[in-house]
């Protein structure tokens, strides 16, 4: 668990770090995938402030009328908010339950951690299959929202799909890594 703020996913305390080579090469791959990702998101979460805030100061000073502010806000959001999951897994920064690592004897919670990963992989592997077929709907469908600007929805539905399979093979690599004897880098030797 994290407490902190790393900049540096592979030298978070606890982080497992791939003694196979295949898998830190996509560790690795995946890290600066991530990075990329990590920055687009700051971006657009400043936009989404700009473009509320100029939503904000039309409709109340200049009394004008928005339609596209609020959808370009949550779309932004949206993508923010998926494309980062990996990342965040990566620091093992998602919210868990702690209760049980403290009084667990280190090799049986080093058990629990795979095996919560591997159910985890398995619930993103079929979340993110599911955002995928959501996103071949709207593109092949031409879905819309139902505001008057009606931005296409395979948008957002294709964000979420990239980000949770982000997110599962994040996991599955976490998983991998746990199996096959990764060695913890960082305090937690």
């Amino acid at each position: 668990m994290s407490h902190g703020f790393e900049l540096e996913p592979s030298a978070a305390p606890g982080t497992l770090m791939p003694k196979n080579t295949s898998l830190a090469v996509l560790a690795r791959l995946l890290n600066s995938f991530n990075r990329i990702v990590l920055i687009f998101s700051m971006l657009a979460l400043l936009l989404t402030s700009c473009v509320l805030t100029y939503s904000v100061v039309t409709r109340y000073f200049l009394k004008v009328a928005t339609d596209w502010q609020d959808e370009a806000a949550v779309f932004m959001l949206v993508g923010a908010t998926f494309m980062c999951t990996a990342y965040v897994q990566s620091l093992r920064g998602h919210v868990g339950i702690e209760a049980l690592a403290s009084i667990l004897p280190a090799r049986v919670n080093r058990v629990r951690l795979i095996v919560v990963d591997i159910f985890s992989t398995l619930f993103c592997s079929f979340f993110a299959w599911k955002s995928w077929t959501l996103f071949h709907e709207a593109w092949a469908e031409g879905q819309t929202t139902s505001s008057s600007f009606a931005p296409p929805l395979w948008i957002p539905y294709g964000m979420m799909a990239l980000g949770m399979t982000l997110l599962a093979i994040q996991l599955f690599l976490q998983s991998a890594i746990g199996l096959t004897g990764g060695e913890v880098k960082g305090s937690h030797k």
